[in-house]
């Protein structure tokens, strides 16, 4: 748990000098990290859909959940209860885990990458940025997996505001894209 460890140490400390910050519980910390995928055409065949849930579970290194439609979209051809996505939330000793992996492992094996958005935030604290396929993680083996797909990974933090959290993620290592 090397980045939990760096957490403690040297970016509690770091923030807290940085926005002045008296009371300890108001220190921005990660508080959880989901990881989505929508199923789209693969909702329809089981086995993929399957695939794909198995496919994020390796990337996690916990268990996907399949996620059902709440309600009937016509447009979509999606009825309530029809299965539409897959999604994972790490918490803890995962959650460290998994950003440690994504920041040192798999964000360097892209190709031609310039870093993750800037304008991923959502005004609370909390960073979305999307990942175009799943190759990049050395568990996926690619004859195993029946399509590529992307996903949707969102990371929460305890931060009242933009700035703090950006602060945050900088100093636990994402590679954010230069410039504004």
């Amino acid at each position: 748990m090397r980045l939990k460890a760096k957490y403690n140490e040297s970016i509690k400390p770091a923030l807290v000098n940085e926005f002045d910050i008296k009371n300890p519980m108001l220190i921005p910390a990660l508080d959880k990290i989901v990881i989505s995928v929508g199923a789209g055409e693969g909702a329809k065949d089981q086995k993929l859909l399957q695939n794909m849930a198995d496919t994020i579970s390796l990337i996690a290194g916990q268990k996907a959940v399949i996620t059902n439609a709440k309600k009937s979209v016509a447009g979509f051809k999606v009825r309530e209860g029809y299965p539409v996505g897959i999604k994972v939330t790490l918490r803890k000793e995962q959650m460290y885990a998994f950003l440690d992996k994504l920041v040192s492992v798999a964000l360097p094996r892209v190709k031609d990458f310039r870093g993750l958005p800037r304008d991923g935030f959502d005004g609370r604290g909390n960073y979305n940025f999307g990942l175009n396929e799943q190759l990049m993680f050395p568990e996926v083996v690619y004859d195993q997996i029946l399509r590529t797909h992307g996903m949707n990974i969102t990371v929460v933090t305890t931060a009242n505001d933009d700035k703090q959290a950006f602060r945050l993620l900088e100093l636990l290592g994402i590679p954010f894209a230069k410039g504004k």
